[in-house]
Order: C-alpha cells, then sequence, then structure tokens
C-alpha cells in the first residue's frame, strides 16, 4: 500500500509514532544513536512507544525524553537496554496513566 514517504516527507505536518520492541532477540539494542539501515526519512520521528517505556523525540533538538514506563519497569532497566542518550522528564510516569 506504500504511504510512509507521505508521512517523512512533511514532518512538521505529520506525526509519526513508532511501535516496537525495546531490544531485539538476544537483547540486542534497537533505539541507537544512529540508525544502521537506510532510512525513508530523516529526523521524522514524534514519538516511540515500546513495550518498556515512551520517549517522546524533539526532532529540532535531536533529543529523546522518557516520558513514560512500563509497568514494573525501572529506569535502570530502561538505560541498560537503549543504546542511545536521552533526557528523563521530570514528569515520568506510568504508561497505565
Amino acid at each position: 500500500m506504500g504511504g510512509a514517504m507521505d508521512l517523512v516527507s512533511n514532518p512538521e505536518g505529520t506525526k509519526v509514532i513508532v511501535l516496537m520492541d525495546h531490544v531485539a532477540k538476544g537483547g540486542k539494542h534497537k533505539i541507537l544513536k544512529s540508525c544502521e539501515l537506510p532510512l525513508t526519512g530523516k529526523a521524522c520521528v514524534s514519538m516511540i512507544i515500546t513495550d518498556l517505556c515512551v520517549f517522546e523525540i524533539d526532532r529540532h533538538a535531536g533529543k529523546m525524553t522518557l516520558i513514560e514506563l512500563a509497568e514494573g519497569v525501572t529506569l535502570d532497566e530502561v538505560r541498560s537496554k537503549t543504546g542511545a542518550d536521552y533526557d528523563v522528564s521530570p514528569n515520568l510516569r506510568s504508561m497505565d496513566g
């Protein structure tokens, strides 16, 4: 069906949310400092939601901020399973509300 190029070509006019498992099989990091695969679009993601947490992305500043944790998940667990730098929101909350 396509459509990905339409979404990423205008990041100011769209909101791209990535839903994914936080780590790959074997525990390998999937959230990295830089992409190792070909990109459909650069600096176009607004939010990343994983099974562990939610990151808000500031495309202009090139920063990620951890804003939510899944129930039972700790900051240390997210830190150890994330291959990119991020800030922690002072208003960090649980994903369930």
